[in-house]
């Protein structure tokens, strides 16, 4: 007993065809429109591998550039196999290969499931990422004249001030490092003397951010040096005052940027894949009914299609018989293999 079946005739055969040919060139649009994210999405984690320790995985984006690629050929071949069945005679060469065809859209589809759902996992690889990139980024941001750092003070400028951020954490991250290079120190003078002398790490330690980390919609010109100390300020109490800098960290903004990004490209192949699902068993009602018609040599004869030939229980236990069969094959001949010599 075949399962869902549907009655056919030549209109509804034609309309079924050409609505097909229609979905399928749509979603090679949509495959396009993977592989440019998975491009794009590749080019940000270029962007701002420095910060991230050079520890970013490509992995994902990669895998989108692929799956978007094959979809576009899958979604392809799909609508010159719809655009054909509407000759029966061209439709007949195609016929041998449907099977298999369909039998990919499925193994296709568990991939685009992984897909995204590595989409949703890469956040929490990100965040160590970034923890780890950021910390040290921060470390070597005063390091301008030192070879493969030189870059590192621009990008961590660039980054706070297009992501209105300031630190790993928080803008007090830069109250623990000695982001200012020994270089542009007077170290005649005392207080700059005696600020290094009484750390125990020999670093300059102070109370201040860089300018990146300044907030230009502040009414108040920037206070980035002496943040704690109220009397170095008028009319400034920074327990109670609104500061004007940036007191988002750059960790979270920057985890906010790209799980955002990539729940949207998950949730985009996860309704890809719902398409994909629609169209192949579209294409299976297709088939089936072509196969069925009354009488081949009229094109006008009704026909039957169906989603599965037999219940779902019959073709599930088809499919382990035929499994198990492949399996006892296997074993036989190893078996054969190993008699042979003896």
């Amino acid at each position: 007993m075949a399962l869902m079946p549907i009655k056919f005739d030549l209109v509804k055969r034609v309309k079924l065809a050409q609505g097909l040919w229609l979905l399928y060139w749509l979603y090679v649009m949509a495959g396009i429109l993977i592989f440019s994210m998975g491009i794009f999405f590749k080019i940000e984690l270029r962007k701002r591998s420095e910060i991230m320790d050079n520890n970013e995985s490509h992995f994902v984006p990669n895998l989108l550039i692929l799956v978007g690629l094959v979809a576009c050929g899958i979604n392809a071949f799909g609508g010159k196999v719809c655009h054909d069945s509407l000759d029966t005679i061209k439709f007949t060469k195609w016929k041998p290969m449907l099977k298999i065809y369909m039998s990919g859209c499925v193994v296709f589809c568990i991939a685009l499931f992984v897909t995204a759902l590595l989409c949703f996992l890469m956040q929490i690889t990100l965040h160590f990422a970034l923890a780890d990139g950021l910390k040290n980024g921060m470390k070597y941001y005063k390091d301008t004249d030192t070879p493969g750092r030189c870059f590192m003070k621009r990008t961590l400028d660039m980054t706070q001030v297009e992501f209105r951020c300031c630190g790993n954490n928080n803008y007090r991250d830069w109250f623990e490092i000695q982001w200012i290079s020994n270089r542009y120190l007077d170290f005649s003078n005392d207080e700059i003397k005696a600020r290094v002398q009484s750390n125990v790490e020999g670093k300059y330690l102070m109370e201040s951010v860089p300018f990146s980390c300044c907030n230009p919609g502040s009414p108040r010109p920037c206070i980035q040096h002496h943040l704690t100390n109220n009397s170095a300020h008028y009319s400034y109490d920074h327990h109670t005052e609104d500061l004007n800098i940036w007191t988002r960290g750059c960790r979270e903004a920057l985890v906010s940027y790209y799980g955002g990004m990539m729940n949207s490209i998950g949730a985009f192949v996860l309704l890809f894949i719902i398409m994909q699902a629609v169209e192949t068993v579209g294409l299976q009602y297709l088939s089936t009914s072509l196969e069925t018609l009354a009488d081949p040599e009229n094109p006008e004869s009704e026909s039957e299609g169906w989603l599965l030939e037999k219940s779902v229980k019959e073709t599930l236990s088809d499919i382990m018989t035929k499994i198990m069969s492949l399996f006892k094959g296997n074993q036989v001949q190893e078996g054969d293999a190993e008699a042979a010599p003896t």
